[in-house]
């Protein structure tokens, strides 16, 4: 049994309901092709939150505050303004607040004044954060993050198509 969410799924079923779906809109409405892609899309989150979700649980740690930790490692100088944060993330400023307030919670981030700018603080993993991000990464990974069944060259044919989707929507230039 594998839990998707607050689904419950018991089994395969004997055929692809969003092909089903995809047929039956054919039929009573018009072409099906953007339905199903974006159907698809929408399960395979629920299957890969559900996946990597699983895989963090044992270290105490969401999707959102994983990313957030792995973002503090990849900064230059192991620390982010809040504000940079957000922007990277491309969450709210209260969101990321409630990411760090949990992560600092946790002892696994601090907040550091910033150097030069009173008004801005920081925020920089502490040794136990990164003890713990390592140890999430290997479980994420050890999963493919939830992406079996696809190559890697269809990992990066996915990766592409859906940066085409987020370029259009104005994620980024």
């Amino acid at each position: 049994m594998l839990a998707f969410g607050d689904m419950t799924h018991h089994g395969s079923l004997p055929f692809d309901p969003i092909q089903r779906a995809a047929d039956l809109w054919d039929e009573r409405i018009g072409p099906s092709a953007s339905m199903a892609a974006v159907t698809s899309v929408m399960r395979v989150q629920q299957i890969l939150l559900s996946a990597v979700d699983g895989a963090l649980r044992p270290h105490g740690l969401t999707f959102a505050r994983y990313e957030a930790m792995v973002l503090l490692d990849f900064a230059r100088r192991g620390s982010l303004p809040m504000r940079v944060m957000g922007e990277r993330l491309q969450l709210h400023p209260t969101s990321v607040t409630n990411i760090v307030d949990r992560l600092q919670g946790d002892g696994l981030v601090r907040r550091v004044p910033h150097p030069t700018d009173r008004r801005a603080t920081l925020v920089e993993l502490t040794d136990d954060g990164r003890t713990r991000l390592a140890e999430a990464t290997t479980a994420v990974t050890g999963i493919d993050f939830g992406l079996a069944g696809l190559s890697g060259e269809q990992r990066d044919e996915l990766t592409g198509l859906l940066r085409a989707v987020r370029r259009a929507a104005g994620d980024f230039d």
